[in-house]
């Protein structure tokens, strides 16, 4: 049984609960988001697996888990990318954030949700009980396609998106 862990809003743990619980339930709860990006700037992104208890078949950013009781978010990160994506990367702690989304079947997400960016060149090898489709795209493309088709996309990334890409820009000047 998969359990996620449950946090106050200063991200200190309080407990644990079972995965879908805690989503039925709309409980705050750690998770994580991965960005990662190639030497053109283009973000990979996946398309969820169809079967996924929600969101599935959305576009979203590369990966994006809950980890595991005593195990740190960068390394969660770190097993989580190499599970869906096929690949490891070295991964930066950029900002996190917090939202709650009611999804059509019934479910709330409560994250509170770190985000993770890293850099990568080739194509991913991908596990197909998570991820149904990939794709590099530019940022402007990913910003105007959002704009243009929101429902296609997971509610999480519509959220934070702009921000990976004001984080970037800030590094950079």
């Amino acid at each position: 049984m998969e359990q996620v862990i449950l946090v106050n809003e200063k991200d200190e743990q309080i407990g644990l609960m079972e995965k879908l619980e805690a989503h039925e339930k709309g409980v705050l709860h750690r998770a994580f988001s991965i960005f990662i990006f190639n030497q053109k700037n283009q973000l990979l992104l996946q398309r969820r697996a169809l079967e996924k208890y929600h969101s599935g078949g959305l576009w979203t950013n590369t990966c994006c888990s809950h980890p595991r009781n005593n195990e740190s978010n960068l390394d969660a990160a770190i097993r989580r990318l190499d599970e869906e994506m096929g690949f490891t990367t070295p991964l930066e702690d950029c900002f996190s954030f917090i939202y709650k989304s009611d999804f059509e079947n019934g479910l709330i997400e409560h994250e509170l949700d770190h985000v993770f960016v890293g850099y990568y060149d080739k194509e991913p090898d991908i596990n197909l009980e998570e991820v149904c489709e990939w794709k590099w795209l530019e940022p402007e493309k990913i910003l105007e396609e959002i704009r243009e088709n929101p429902e296609q996309f997971t509610t999480w990334f519509r959220i934070c998106f702009e921000d990976v890409i004001h984080h970037l820009q800030n590094k950079i000047s």
